[in-house]
């Protein structure tokens, strides 16, 4: 999306698909990067909540998977929320939304996440079932949506591109778009 430019790697790592067993509502995939791999910016276009503060326009820069700066409408406390433990500035969780029945944020966290057409990127804590080693008391699904009504987007695996505005490109991947989701 604008104002995000992102490179990472997800070698080695498994993958996971939520289709009803782990969160209600649930429809994503989820993995996560390589502990140190990160490096680029990411700008969130969705506002996230956290201890009953609602954040917006969250930018974060990452150097070698840490966060090195971060902004947002309320800078300090977010600076302070990453401060929580080393592995706060680290991303535990990278993850593609699919569900085809929610496609606008509502400032809850299990609902956004799952915006079809939208990734998180997720500080903190990793899940045991794809650890990239990262451990923090802190785990906070921030979400970018990549339809064009939020500004679009690229996502490439591998220099190839698999979604483009929110939806997946290549015939193997095309069921996972909302229409074939229903």
């Amino acid at each position: 999306g604008p104002g995000t430019d992102l490179s990472f790697s997800i070698a080695g790592i498994n993958g996971v698909k939520c289709d009803g067993r782990r969160n209600i509502p649930d429809g994503e995939v989820y993995t996560a990067p390589v502990r140190d791999s990160v490096n680029g910016v990411i700008t969130y276009n969705t506002p996230a909540l956290y201890q009953s503060v609602t954040f917006e326009n969250i930018r974060f820069e990452f150097k070698d998977g840490k966060i090195v700066q971060a902004t947002a409408n309320n800078s300090s406390r977010i600076n302070r929320i990453l401060d929580t433990d080393e592995g706060a500035r680290y991303i535990g969780e990278f993850s593609f939304g699919l569900n085809p029945f929610i496609t606008s944020p509502i400032k809850d966290t299990l609902f956004d996440e799952k915006i079809t057409g939208s990734i998180h990127f997720t500080p903190g804590n990793c899940y045991e079932e794809c650890s990239n080693g990262n451990q923090s008391a802190i785990h906070w699904d921030l979400v970018l949506i990549q339809t064009p009504a939020y500004g679009g987007g690229e996502i490439y695996l591998d220099d190839i591109l698999v979604r483009k505005d929110g939806r997946f490109i290549l015939p193997e991947l095309e069921g996972l778009n909302p229409e074939n989701l229903i």
